[in-house]
């Protein structure tokens, strides 16, 4: 059987509402100024690129951990283009992963993004195909 997962958002005030993926976690979004916001929150579309980003980096980290890389950080950076049109998709994402370490090997990082970007990270499973993911890496000598 297919686990079901839920969520809901709850109207706060103007266009600030209230996220809650689970029982404990309370995200909070908010629109533009221009659209009634009032900077109490993240605009929906980039937590789609913060939940990207960071399903990735579960990833990377795991699969490196794994093989034994002596990772002291990880970070991933993410630019995205948008559509000039409604409704303003992205329309090319570029994923920039910053691996510190000692000695880490640039081969390991290279087949832990490729396992999470084609294999394990749902969220890159739901837009590889529907929109360019572009990924690189640079490693930092700790």
């Amino acid at each position: 059987m297919s686990e079901l997962h839920t969520a809901q958002v709850v109207l706060q005030e103007g266009m600030h509402f209230e996220g809650y993926p689970d029982e404990e976690t309370v995200i909070h979004l908010d629109a533009a100024e221009q659209f009634g916001g009032q900077g109490k929150g993240t605009r929906p579309q980039k937590l789609l690129l913060v939940s990207l980003a960071g399903c990735t980096a579960m990833d990377v980290i795991s699969i490196l951990r794994k093989k034994r890389q002596e990772v002291s950080g990880l970070e991933v950076r993410v630019r995205a283009e948008r559509a000039d049109e409604h409704p303003k998709v992205y329309t090319h994402i570029w994923l920039t992963y910053v691996v510190t370490g000692k000695n880490v090997d640039p081969a390991a990082v290279e087949r832990s993004i490729e396992l999470s970007m084609t294999r394990y990270c749902p969220v890159a499973g739901l837009l590889r195909d529907v929109v360019p993911i572009e990924t690189e890496y640079e490693i930092i000598e700790a």
